[in-house]
């Protein structure tokens, strides 16, 4: 079921999948599509939740370029969104970006989390990393930027783009073309037409935007959600290293490693993402 939901002052495009008597499951990324719905439903038993941030997919778009709001108010947005839908603890999934969050959630809001998952993100916000974690790819990230922007308001002119960040980034074993071509149309055609709209709702670009300050590296140790961290090997974005390290400060954290894999949880993935999810939220 989908329907926009008033929280913290902004509406919040809402999907809901399973049983509301099953253990409830917050999925955060950059749009709702960041967890595919294949993958939401395949977590059998569980009421799964997934989102629109603001300024992407259908929640409240206003400017995505200089945003009014920083990242603990997209904190507040998945608190008071748990307590909308009339949730208790749950069980919180954050991908990439969505991680920060996550991470803040179980830092900030812990009598809301009964568990964490983070799957291909790190310790830090965007900018310069600490020297201890490994950075972007260089070269992979050269071939990624150094590609002629595409027109973001021509649909099929940004789901090539896309296509063709998805073949750079997704590692040696994550790749299909037709779920990368089926996820860029899916995520145009939810998105504004605004060329900021798109770009915002693709690739999450407010994070650039956003003052994510105080750091919470230092803090990690204090998370007591129990935590399972997801990386792929070949994430070229947010090298493994990123996840090596949330595995370590997080207290009895485990790390779940991803062989061939870039970012995200592409669909070959899912046989052991899925089990490994309905093992951490039993």
């Amino acid at each position: 079921m989908r329907q926009l939901m008033k929280v913290n002052g902004v509406e919040l495009c809402v999907e809901t999948f399973g049983d509301p008597a099953g253990p409830p499951v917050l999925l955060v990324g950059v749009t709702m599509l960041s967890w595919p719905g294949e993958l939401c439903e395949a977590l059998a038993g569980r009421y799964v939740v997934r989102y629109d941030l603001r300024d992407t997919g259908q929640s409240t778009y206003a400017d995505p370029d200089a945003p009014a709001y920083d990242l603990r108010d997209l904190v507040t947005d998945a608190s008071e969104l748990l307590k909308a839908l009339g949730l208790g603890r749950t069980h919180i999934a954050g991908i990439g970006v969505g991680g920060f969050i996550a991470q803040l959630l179980a830092l900030d809001h812990p009598d809301q989390v009964a568990s964490l998952t983070l799957v291909s993100t790190r310790p830090v916000a965007p900018g310069p990393v600490d020297p201890d974690l490994p950075d972007h790819d260089p070269e992979v990230m050269g071939r990624l930027f150094g590609r002629p922007a595409p027109d973001w308001t021509d649909r099929s002119n940004v789901v090539d783009y896309m296509i063709g960040s998805a073949r750079l980034l997704s590692g040696s074993a994550g790749f299909t073309e037709q779920d990368a071509r089926a996820t860029a149309e899916a995520v145009f055609d939810r998105a504004g037409r605004t060329g900021a709209a798109q770009r915002a709702s693709h690739l999450g670009t407010t994070f650039a935007a956003i003052d994510c300050r105080p750091r919470w590296r230092e803090r990690l140790g204090d998370i007591t959600a129990p935590t399972l961290v997801i990386h792929g090997e070949e994430d070229p974005f947010f090298p493994l290293g990123n996840g090596v390290a949330l595995a370590a400060e997080i207290l009895g954290a485990t790390l779940l490693t991803l062989p061939g894999i870039g970012p995200g949880v592409p669909r070959v993935t899912w046989p052991v993402v899925v089990a490994a999810l309905l093992r951490h939220t039993s």
